[in-house]
């Protein structure tokens, strides 16, 4: 991979016809200059294949693994790769192969790579092909990372990166989890890039509701003892109205101002309310202490899920 300057990770799942207009999109945009690392996630009907890279112009690599692992984690493998290859002079993009993503985007990313203060630089759409109810979901998925994680997350995969940056992110254990939220964890310098989205080369996205909602709720289980802690806090200031609350009741009762039995009631309601709270924040303390304790387990090679690996060269 030594001759080429930018170096494209791409996971692909029974999308043989996107990803082949993808690899032609990239060879026609850099030429000579761009490698792809490619990256089938355990296609059955549509594996990809090393011919589709030949017809397309372009060197590459296809790593094909044993079973689906789900596209973060193929990324994280994908670039757990390239770690063994990449050299200082080169310039790493990860993005999807449905068309999404676009490939003249990647010198605007490129572009703001180069600044010496910056080690990621992420795509921040402009606008979207989408529904409205995936809109109207995509908010609500941002409005909820950011009361559960105190961080706002408007990103996705699409990104560029420089070679301390995936190594870095390479040995964090959260990226296969959810590959922008390990970015935010990462603490790397990131810059945003205003990017349009495209439109769906062919083919119909893979990613039900269901997918979508636990792709999602995987971004805010990165910051796990942040959440944690914040579900404390929560419970605690819940208990302390709760008690505030007794209080007044009391009060009100020994004033005379409650009618018949609404003070029992009343209490009844806040001593349950306490013993929710107060049983929340103690799993939760517990939780928190056990994920601090723990020491985070050593990635796995990428090579256990890998089952063959195929390369192509133009000049064959």
């Amino acid at each position: 991979m030594n001759q080429y300057r930018l170096l494209v990770v791409t996971p692909v799942y029974e999308d043989l016809e996107a990803s082949s207009l993808l690899f032609k999109e990239l060879a026609i945009q850099f030429q000579n200059e761009v490698y792809v690392v490619a990256v089938d996630d355990g296609s059955l009907m549509h594996p990809l294949k090393v011919s589709i890279m030949k017809n397309a112009g372009i060197d590459g690599t296809i790593l094909k693994l044993r079973r689906n692992v789900g596209h973060q984690r193929a990324i994280a493998i994908g670039l757990s790769y390239l770690t063994e290859y990449i050299q200082p002079h080169h310039h790493v993009v990860v993005m999807d192969s449905d068309g999404e993503d676009l490939p003249s985007s990647i010198p605007e990313l490129l572009r703001q790579l180069n600044a010496d203060e910056v080690d990621v630089v992420v795509a921040q759409r402009k606008s979207r092909v989408e529904s409205f109810s995936f809109r109207g979901f995509y908010f609500f998925y941002k409005l909820l990372f950011n009361v559960m994680t105190g961080r706002r997350i408007s990103f996705g995969n699409f990104m560029a990166l420089k070679v301390p940056a995936v190594q870095r992110l390479v040995a964090m254990q959260e990226l296969s989890t959810h590959v922008a939220s390990a970015v935010l964890a990462s603490k790397l310098r990131t810059s945003f890039c205003p990017l349009d989205r495209g439109p769906r080369y062919a083919g119909h996205s893979k990613m039900n509701f269901v997918s979508l909602a636990l792709h999602g709720f995987k971004a805010i289980m990165v910051f796990t003892q942040d959440v944690l802690v914040r579900v404390g806090i929560a419970c605690a200031f819940i208990a302390c109205l709760t008690l505030v609350g007794a209080v007044l009741a009391v009060l009100l009762k020994l004033m005379g101002f409650s009618t018949p039995g609404w003070f029992s009631i009343t209490l009844g309601i806040l001593f349950l309310m306490l013993l929710q709270t107060g049983a929340v924040a103690l799993m939760t303390l517990m939780l928190t202490g056990i994920m601090r304790d723990t020491v985070n387990p050593a990635l796995h090679s990428y090579s256990e899920f890998v089952e063959q690996i195929f390369e192509t060269s133009k000049e064959e």
